[in-house]
């Protein structure tokens, strides 16, 4: 009897340890992936020739740094919300700024909560948070007497906040998604392979969505409210998705992905735009990006210039990318991770100012 009893104990605790490392790693998934290292803010709208107030955007989290850039000659236009990615910060939106300036559109840029100047987080951050944030700055931006109708512009991570507070506002009265992740189990799957672990589909999958519940549940968020796809699926306006064909970090098939979901909602305005040439990050750099991006919120924005103007206006301001300080992300480095990459010198990038001649009078 004893050595039955043995037998079952040993067997029990055999089934038991691939659940009990299971978990291990996704309590260690949600240590690496949960808190963003927060990076420096190297410029400010002034480094564009652009005007710019300082303002706080009340959220949930406290009040979130930010800078809003008045429309060209401060007249009321439409304002484009600007949301970073992961482990980014406002300031490497002001490109986009730039432009959007040029084509007459005021913008708002902000600190996502544990990001940019923000103090860290306690609990893990997930897409849910950007969410709440970029909800938080729609109404800071929509109470504004100088400011006729809202949009709201993001980027990978910073793409699925947008979609998630479209959805749940309607004064969202356009969304532009660039480089999105399409649901949170890919996203979580796609950083395994990131980060060089190759693990057979029955593994990974379960231990994808495993990761993703143990990340989201000290927030008490269920996966649909980080999801941009279920997003997309709730918010009834207009829609525009680019990404690029070459996107190392988050594939375009994605993009085709929020496509469907966005095509389920009857009547709705929905662009795809796969870029054949583009990678992640700086898509702005494209022209037929700028131009893309500003007939499209001209077209469905109150109060803002005609679309062939915006596009013209915007596809005339070269816009360069940034120094780029950002490197790999945190939850893939190894102790032994090298230096940033994509790092070359750029020549110097022409200010808003000094391209007046492609910007509204």
């Amino acid at each position: 009897m004893r050595r039955s009893r043995a037998i079952l104990v040993t067997l029990s605790l055999a089934a038991a340890a691939p659940s009990v490392a299971a978990y291990r790693f996704a309590l260690e998934y949600r240590r690496r992936a949960g808190f963003p290292a927060r990076r420096p803010l190297l410029e400010t709208p002034a480094a564009y020739g652009l005007r710019f107030e300082v303002v706080r955007v009340p959220s949930g989290a406290g009040p979130l740094p930010g800078w809003f850039v008045p429309a060209p000659g401060g007249r009321p236009a439409p304002a484009v919300v600007l949301v970073h990615g992961w482990e980014s910060n406002r300031a490497r939106m002001l490109p986009n700024a730039a432009f959007l300036h040029a084509a007459g559109f005021a913008t708002l840029m902000f600190d996502v909560r544990g990001h940019g100047e923000n103090p860290p987080e306690a609990l893990p951050i997930s897409a849910a948070e950007f969410g709440a944030d970029a909800l938080a700055a729609v109404g800071l931006a929509a109470a504004r007497p100088d400011v006729t109708a809202v949009a709201i512009l993001g980027h990978s991570m910073g793409a699925i906040g947008p979609a998630i507070a479209a959805a749940d506002d309607p004064r969202t009265a356009a969304l532009v998604l660039t480089s999105t992740p399409a649901d949170p189990r890919r996203l979580v799957r796609r950083t395994f392979q990131l980060a060089g672990l190759r693990l057979p589909g029955v593994v990974a999958h379960p231990l994808a969505a495993l990761s993703m519940r143990v990340l989201l549940r000290p927030r008490g968020h269920a996966p649909s409210a980080a999801s941009a796809s279920a997003a997309v699926g709730r918010y009834p306006g207009p829609v525009l998705i680019i990404h690029g064909a070459l996107d190392e970090i988050v594939g375009a098939g994605d993009a085709r992905r929020l496509e469907r979901a966005a095509r389920r909602v009857a009547g709705r305005h929905v662009e795809l735009m796969i870029m054949p040439e583009a990678r992640h990050r700086w898509l702005f750099e494209d022209p037929a990006y700028r131009g893309r991006v500003a007939a499209f919120l001209a077209r469905h924005l109150e109060g803002g210039p005609g679309p062939d103007e915006a596009a013209a206006r915007a596809m005339a301001l070269p816009v360069l990318r940034q120094p780029d300080t950002n490197g790999e992300f945190s939850a893939l480095e190894r102790p032994t991770a090298g230096p940033a990459v994509d790092e070359a010198e750029r020549p110097a990038r022409p200010t808003a100012a000094a391209a007046a001649g492609a910007g509204p009078a």
